[in-house]
């Protein structure tokens, strides 16, 4: 466990809810484990992040976490052990609270799963929903997650009482302090096997792929990070699963590019048309095109603005923009009389109608 989730995050404690969530994703997308395949330091660390955010971005668990730390809790040293066991005050006080609600490890939570997710330009600025297979662990179905064959061949925890928990009391600087610690003898499940499973060998589970439906919001930005609570693996109780983490890949388009909300696209455009101005069309995401004014004397680089045409918020209910650059070009293999032309009509303008020029020449 992180010694100060705060520190973990690097934010300050009051950090709101949005530095909270920005400091997440930046450290997520920094240490997730399909970024650092076998480093297991950056796993560790990916945890510690997760689970930082986890306390913090929950009202209650912040206030109780800021009270603990406000007690002294996170800096106290190794107390004195009971039964052997080697943990230091602050882990089990920490483990009092009976739901494992600070991400200790329990047995009766499953871990997180993380995954990949490649979209497509348009899934990810107008949303979608895509079928992800997630292999993990399920209830067996011929125990009915029990561990025991039928479902029915076992007995009750006597050391328990079947309530998966036993009482843990500790002396402590505070004084006497009483948690729920999962039973030794049934390994918190409660029930005592007498005839394991011939399914699942008496796990009460089995790994398989499931198929999951999940839906990708509009305006999901590159490399950003979507957990789906529930979704991740499964225990024998099925009283807790795991998350399930989805870092996403937005592929690249041939034509658009996004900022935020806003698109942006650059067009070519033909000399005779930004000088004597033109109706351009303009194409959109959605395949349409739009007749767009050009002015008359348009420079090449000029960006224009075509409002609500970009990426829809439907949360916010706020559109973006469709930002046009124009890029000026020029004709090539020009014949003679072309050329005899153009001559004429260099000869006939005046030095005035040249901005750039008159401005350069004044330096």
């Amino acid at each position: 466990m992180a010694n100060n989730y705060y520190e973990t995050l690097g934010v300050s404690k009051g950090a709101s809810d949005d530095e909270l969530k920005s400091a997440f994703r930046k450290l997520a997308r920094q240490y997730h484990p399909d970024l650092h395949p076998g480093d297991e330091a950056a796993a560790n660390k990916f945890k510690e992040v997760n689970e930082a955010y986890e306390t913090l971005s929950d009202p209650q668990k912040r206030a109780e976490y800021d009270a603990m730390q406000a007690g002294g809790g996170a800096h106290a040293g190794a107390g004195g052990g009971q039964g052997g066991r080697g943990n230091s005050f602050f882990d089990e006080f920490v483990n009092m609270f009976n739901d494992d609600r600070y991400g200790g490890k329990s047995q009766s939570s499953g871990g997180d799963i993380s995954l990949n997710v490649t979209l497509s330009f348009e899934e990810a600025a107008y949303g979608t929903q895509k079928e992800i297979a997630v292999n993990r662990f399920e209830p067996c179905s011929g125990c009915r997650g029990t561990g025991a064959k039928n479902g029915t061949q076992f007995v009750k925890c006597t050391n328990c009482g079947g309530t998966g928990k036993v009482r843990y009391a500790q002396e402590t600087p505070f004084g006497r302090v009483v948690s729920m610690k999962p039973c030794n003898v049934c390994g918190g499940s409660g029930r005592i096997i007498k005839e394991p499973c011939p399914i699942c060998s008496g796990r009460g589970s089995m790994r398989k792929n499931s198929n999951l439906r999940i839906t990708f919001p509009p305006g999901v930005e590159p490399n950003q990070i979507m957990t789906i609570p529930g979704e991740g693996e499964r225990t024998r109780t099925g009283t807790k699963a795991g998350n399930l983490i989805l870092t996403i890949t937005v592929l690249p388009h041939k034509m658009f590019r996004r900022k935020g909300l806003d698109l942006l696209v650059d067009i070519p455009v033909t000399f005779t048309q930004a000088l004597l101005g033109d109706k351009v069309l303009v194409p959109t995401l959605r395949g349409n095109k739009i007749a767009f004014p050009l002015p008359e004397g348009a420079q090449s680089g000029m960006t224009f603005k075509l409002k609500e045409q970009g990426i829809e918020n439907p949360k916010k209910q706020i559109k973006g923009d469709l930002l046009v650059t124009i890029d000026i070009e020029l004709p090539r293999a020009l014949t003679k009389e072309q050329k005899h032309k153009i001559h004429e009509l260099h000869d006939s303008f005046k030095p005035e109608q040249y901005d750039k020029a008159r401005e350069f020449m004044k330096k």
